[in-house]
């Protein structure tokens, strides 16, 4: 046994480091020291790492874990890549990254999604097409990687195409394919046409914005088995998928996971990242390692 007790340090982006993420981490682990940084720049990354890496030695830095967390998530990424190029061995620590719960909430959407889609008879997603709405969003980005990866074909909506564009291209670019397109949605025509192939759609919008209504739904999006909404707050994003939806056929054909299935499966999946990065003495806990979680726990 070691005597060096289990220490999580948070780099979070923000004004306050985010309690969510620390009670979670409370939860699974009681024993843990828990220290937290907020208002953490890019430039601050280097040092704030290198002061943790080294004051307990070698077997010391086993037992020392990292979180990076915040609204910003370009940043968040840009502080784990400094992070990365700082480590070495034998100080390397176990580094969990989830600004704004993006990783753990796209891979529990996408993994109730897919395990819907398979259980009601649809087969596997290779070929098939996921409509992501209000998708250049944290959340809507880590889905898209993630039905990408799944062999399926992704349409990223945004109010604005430029944006939606630039999406699209940053996770082709990522994932080296050309599986992911970014169009307008700025109006219920345009998010009609978005949808029209979809077999699988997941709203990704911010809380109290209606994406999605019925009668759109109705009219082009005949296509579409399996429909996701990460949004709790009425009125939610899609018209007829309600937060407690568990696979629920909402109208002929079409089933419906709301925000309240997915949201306890974010948190254990959050939790799983806690856990592997405290048992593992190194290694980097991502969206992927997060949505191979997801696919065990769904």
């Amino acid at each position: 046994m070691s005597s060096h007790k289990n220490v999580i340090i948070f780099l979070d982006t923000d004004k306050y480091t985010s309690p969510f993420d620390m009670l979670v981490a409370i939860d699974f682990y009681p024993d843990a020291q828990i220290i937290s940084y907020s208002n953490v720049e890019v430039s601050d990354a280097k040092r704030l790492i290198q002061d943790a890496m080294f004051p307990r030695g070698p077997e010391g830095a086993k037992h020392t874990k990292v979180f990076i967390g915040g609204q910003d998530v370009d940043k968040a990424l840009q502080i784990l890549e400094v992070i990365k190029k700082s480590m070495f061995p034998p100080f390397e620590l176990s580094v969990i990254i989830d600004p704004r719960g993006s990783n753990t909430t796209a891979s529990s959407a996408v993994a109730k999604t897919m395990k819907l889609f398979k259980e009601k008879g649809f087969g596997d997603f290779k070929g098939k097409t996921a409509a992501i709405l209000a998708g250049t969003g944290p959340v809507g980005v880590v889905a898209a990687r993630l039905y990408a990866s799944e062999g399926g074909n992704v349409v990223l909506t945004s109010r604005k195409l430029d944006r939606a564009k630039e999406a699209a291209d940053k996770i082709n670019e990522e994932l080296g394919t050309k599986q992911v397109c970014g169009v307008q949605a700025a109006t219920p025509e345009e998010t009609g046409e978005a949808i029209k192939d979809a077999d699988v759609i997941l709203a990704c919008g911010a809380a109290g914005i209606q994406l999605l209504s019925l009668s759109v739904l109705e009219k082009y999006g005949k296509k579409c088995k399996v429909l996701g909404d990460i949004n709790a707050v009425p009125p939610l994003g899609i018209e007829g998928v309600k937060a407690t939806h568990k696979g629920k056929e909402f109208i002929p054909g079409k089933f419906g996971i709301g925000a309240l299935a997915i949201g306890p499966l974010k948190i254990q999946i959050e939790g799983e990242m806690f856990k592997q990065a405290v048992e593992s003495p190194n290694g980097i806990v991502d969206y992927k390692t997060a949505y191979e979680i997801a696919k065990k726990l769904a």
